[in-house]
């Protein structure tokens, strides 16, 4: 059940924050593409720049992305935190330099993220809060693509064995 969410939510405005910090999350990591922004846009709109505000009030907020820096570092830029550009999720070495500049343990760490086998598999791999939400939207990288198609066929299994539904959202 590596893939299995520990909470899902329509999108990120669905998230309990406050429960996340009573629980003692320190560190909020959001994917980028279709979890913050639309894949095609360099625009970060109003509402999603009034929760990452509000959320560096009581939160470590960071990107962590598959995508290349030129495209990441235009949204640090207009959010004003840190992240990572092409960080090869679901491998940790990202998550590894975050605990160390941070001083952080995995339990105090959330990934927000659209996608199974990338973002729920970098939660996994670093024993951190896994928080899946739907993407914004349905277009998608080529590569995403693939992951799509089985991430499909764990959804579809989780389905079975009733652990997850898409569209059944939980805390």
């Amino acid at each position: 059940m590596k893939y299995l969410p520990d909470i899902y939510k329509k999108n990120i405005f669905d998230v309990n924050y406050k429960k996340l910090k009573d629980k003692g999350i320190k560190c909020l990591i959001f994917d980028l593409d279709n979890t913050l922004t639309k894949i095609d846009s360099l625009e970060v709109d109003k509402k999603t720049l009034k929760l990452i505000t509000n959320l560096k009030k009581d939160f470590i907020v960071l990107i962590v992305s598959n995508s290349p820096k030129k495209r990441v570092k235009i949204f640090l830029n207009k959010l004003n935190i840190d992240g990572y550009s092409f960080s090869l999720k679901p491998s940790i070495r990202t998550l590894k330099k975050i605990k160390e500049k941070y001083n952080l343990s995995s339990k105090s760490i959330a990934i927000i993220g659209d996608q199974f086998i990338t973002d729920m598999g970098y939660g996994y791999k670093g024993k951190i809060t896994k928080i899946f939400v739907d993407p914004i939207a349905i277009k998608d990288l080529k590569i995403t693509n693939v992951n799509r198609f089985f991430e499909n066929k764990i959804m579809s299994r989780y389905n079975k064995l009733n652990k997850f539904k898409k569209g059944k959202y939980y805390e």
